[in-house]
């Protein structure tokens, strides 16, 4: 039950970083409007660890990628342990 809540959670945050990213190619957003301002605060502390060590490649971000890798990384071995315990 937990190791499912865990891998929700997860998976909630997955999707909200993939829409964080695609929203940020539209000009237009007025970052500072909810529900614009919650999905940014929820999601750049997360993503600016990455984007102060990996600097974008002329107008390309890769940050959000190795983000999301290491995200999946964590679910796997956070719900595999969770599961391992029957939890």
């Amino acid at each position: 039950m937990i190791a499912r809540t865990v891998n929700s959670l997860f998976y909630f945050y997955y999707l909200l970083i993939i829409l964080r990213i695609f929203l940020s190619w539209i000009p237009n957003i007025d970052w500072y409007q909810q529900p614009f301002k919650g999905m940014q605060a929820i999601t750049d502390p997360f993503l600016n660890i990455f984007r102060g060590i990996i600097p974008p490649i002329g107008m390309l971000d890769i940050s959000p990628i190795v983000a999301i890798i290491l995200l999946q990384l964590l679910q796997g071995i956070i719900v595999g342990f969770l599961s391992g315990l029957g939890l």
